[in-house]
């Protein structure tokens, strides 16, 4: 199945029908009098949040949502037939955006989650409604109200516990098929991930789940390489976990690259929780391996775990370390007690 993370649609809620003019003719009864029914409504569009979806790649083949319109009321009082609303159903974690790309309407972030996009029009009133003391026989009838016409954007953003970072090549894609069940293509080339890949990862009996993005590069902000349009998708993670290639002579340029192409996107996604992890240890020498880890350490300013995806070397320390800063940073507080006496 391919990836595809926004889309724009065209919705429709459907328009009121119009109310009738009609009066009671029947035979033996001589005061008939206005019997019009009022116009039913028209249906809404809603987008709603459910299960089994990853991806919109559905909007790809169909963009346009219109919801019916009501049906205009009819003699003896019949009021129309209401229309059928619209339901849009999108994975959770898909942000509603005005047309402007900008403004957020709605966050669906639960399954079962449900927003009104476009409200469906009222149905018009029937002449029966206009009857009065002084207007016996009114012989007017109100249109339905017109539906409501808009274009949206759909933007999905991954629900992960963890985001991998780190340049192309630092072994993401590898770390996530060594500690979960997930395959993502793997190979010797720079930029070999070219969608974000979801991972469920166990560690002491406890699941995860951990997004890999693709490799950013320097200028990625200002749309180099594959840009940091997937960045979109750790925004929602607890921590944040850089992997830095332990083969390249350049780590503390390589670490700082990526900090800056955060801080560049949104300072949100720069503050938060990381842990930084010297990949492919497998491939140095010990003394190679103590001076890359210094120099890490140095640019980082904190603890540095040496892994290798290939051997597992390290897996089990950093998955840990991922799972207790998942929990401290998603803890509740506790409600304080009710006070008494």
């Amino acid at each position: 199945m391919k990836f595809l993370d926004l889309a724009k649609v065209y919705i429709r809620s459907g328009g009121g029908g119009a109310g009738c003019v009609s009066f009671r003719r029947e035979k033996f009864i001589e005061f008939g009098g206005p019997d019009g029914g009022d116009g039913g409504r028209g249906g809404s569009v809603w987008v709603e949040a459910v299960e089994g979806l990853n991806t919109l790649i559905d909007f790809r083949y169909q963009q346009h949502f219109f919801a019916t319109s009501g049906q205009p009321g009819m003699g003896s009082q019949m009021t129309g037939k209401d229309g059928s609303d619209k339901i849009i159903k999108v994975p959770v974690g898909t942000e509603i955006l005005d047309e402007d790309e900008e403004t957020v309407i709605a966050d669906l972030t639960e399954v079962g989650q449900r927003v009104q996009l476009a409200r469906g029009g009222n149905g018009g009133f029937g002449n029966l409604h206009f009857k009065s003391s002084t207007n016996r026989a009114p012989s007017r009838a109100n249109p339905g109200q017109e539906g409501v016409e808009r274009t949206i954007w759909l933007r999905l953003k991954l629900i992960a516990d963890a985001g991998l970072l780190g340049l192309p090549n630092a072994g993401k894609s590898t770390f996530l098929a060594a500690t979960s069940n997930a395959r993502p293509k793997i190979a010797d080339y720079p930029f070999t991930t070219l969608v974000p890949n979801l991972g469920v990862v166990g560690i002491d009996g406890k699941e995860i789940v951990v997004a890999d993005i693709p490799g950013l590069i320097a200028g990625a902000s200002e749309g180099r390489g594959l840009g940091d349009r997937f960045l979109g998708h750790v925004e929602r993670c607890a921590v944040l976990l850089h992997l830095v290639d332990g083969t390249s002579s350049t780590i503390s340029k390589d670490y700082k690259t990526i900090i800056g192409e955060l801080e560049a996107y949104a300072e949100e996604l720069a503050d938060k929780p990381r842990i930084t992890a010297l990949n492919k240890i497998d491939a140095l020498d010990k003394k190679t391996l103590a001076d890359r880890r210094r120099s890490l350490e140095k640019a980082s300013g904190g603890e540095v775990f040496l892994i290798s995806g290939v051997t597992g070397t390290g897996l089990p320390e950093v998955l840990r370390a991922l799972y207790a800063e998942i929990m401290r940073a998603r803890a509740v507080p506790e409600e304080e007690a009710p006070w008494q006496p």
